[in-house]
């Protein structure tokens, strides 16, 4: 759908502390895996972080901004998958 990235990941968080803390946790996790950020924008505010990992962009949300921004319906002709957890 688009030449920018293969995946999206959307996800929300309740408040700054939280969001702050699942993109540290992500990067961390990553980048023990190999996989380095190559940007990070929106960490202090932390209403929207964006977090590039090249094939990969992850969208942190606070409650609000998601629902103004709605990536999904932007997105919505883009194939879903369902996200299941390993551990």
């Amino acid at each position: 759908m688009t030449f920018i990235t293969d995946f999206f990941v959307i996800c929300s968080g309740f408040n700054k502390r939280q969001l702050q803390s699942i993109a540290n946790e992500l990067e961390m996790k990553l980048k023990s895996q190999g996989v380095h950020m190559l940007g990070m924008e929106g960490y202090t505010e932390a209403l929207w972080i964006l977090i590039d990992f090249g094939d990969v962009i992850v969208h942190l949300f606070d409650k609000d901004k998601r629902h103004f921004y709605d990536l999904e319906l932007l997105w919505g002709d883009a194939p879903k998958l369902q996200w299941t957890s390993n551990s």
